[in-house]
């Protein structure tokens, strides 16, 4: 016998419990699981680059991952960054976005890439929304995509070297470098050295006083 082919909506996703994340893409749930600690450092320095642009500016306002983006009673979404323009605040309510933002970004992972690339990126064009930049952490590189009728055109792949704007924030000019440059980070090991290092310097200095005490009670 032939399976139904059950496709979820909005209200079966808002029943969905909270310790997990979930996006809903035309009717199919998909489990989104929590990104890594340098998924996270390129979406902060990303996203406070450009929510401060915008700001600045007053072009608009800028989200952060989990936000759900609702394009359809069937599709509901959570880009790692999307930017509303001020014209368009129509669509923001207090629970979610309905309707396409201006802008989505989505850094790849192993988890989720596939889908980046594939069905979500569909999904963008279908819904019309008119730039998509996908961040790269392996080539580190950016991505920007512009809307057309036929679907996305690529119109910058830029390196780490090269500076970050688009046709919707042309005046951006934002170092790659500063968003790809990874912290300075001590292994567990060497921390250890220096608690080490630092309890017997610690120890020295209170040995005179000890010895002055030693002295006194002979």
């Amino acid at each position: 016998m032939k399976q139904a082919n059950i496709k979820f909506t909005y209200h079966d996703y808002l029943q969905l419990p909270d310790d997990k994340r979930y996006e809903l893409v035309e009717g199919e749930l998909y489990l989104a699981p929590s990104p890594s600690v340098h998924h996270q450092r390129i979406v902060r320095k990303l996203g406070s680059a450009v929510s401060a642009y915008v700001e600045s500016n007053h072009l608009g306002e800028l989200f952060f991952s989990p936000c759900d983006v609702v394009l359809a009673e069937i599709t509901v979404v959570q880009p790692d960054l999307l930017f509303l323009a001020k014209e368009h605040q129509d669509i923001l309510t207090d629970a979610n976005i309905r309707g396409a933002p201006d802008l989505v970004v989505e850094i790849l992972s192993p988890s989720t890439g596939q889908r980046d690339l594939g069905i979500k990126q569909s999904i963008y064009a279908k819904y019309g929304v008119r730039e998509y930049w996908i961040v790269d952490p392996d080539s580190k590189t950016v991505e920007v995509l512009t809307w057309t009728e036929s679907g996305y055109r690529t119109e910058a792949v830029i390196p780490e070297t090269g500076m970050l704007n688009s046709p919707l924030l042309p005046e951006l000019n934002l170092p790659l470098a500063a968003i790809f440059e990874p912290l300075p980070m001590l292994g567990i090991q060497e921390r250890k050295s220096k608690k080490l290092r630092a309890g017997r310097v610690a120890a020295k200095r209170r040995q005179p006083g000890l010895r002055k005490e030693a002295e006194k009670k002979v």
